[in-house]
């Protein structure tokens, strides 16, 4: 057995008028455009990953003080 709740939503005219166009153009209700726009972000919340960190690295010490323009070159110059 389903059960269907009764709602009130203020929406905006701009909006609504978009949505009586694409219910139109979809050949559903409106109801049914709502509902699976609130099934798809209420889905896409669910399934949302925490993104894993970023790996890091140890770099050692720096071989050269960058802001030393001359044993900047030096250095590039070796490799």
């Amino acid at each position: 057995m389903v059960f269907h709740m009764k709602t009130t939503f203020n929406i905006d005219d701009q909006v609504m008028t978009r949505l009586r166009e694409e219910a139109a153009r979809q050949g559903k209700t409106i109801t049914e455009l709502v509902e699976s726009a609130l099934r798809l972000l209420l889905r896409t919340q669910k399934t949302r990953k925490t993104l894993p960190d970023l790996p890091s690295f140890e770099g050692g010490l720096p071989r050269v003080n960058v802001a030393n323009r001359e044993a900047l070159y030096d250095l590039m110059d070796q490799s």
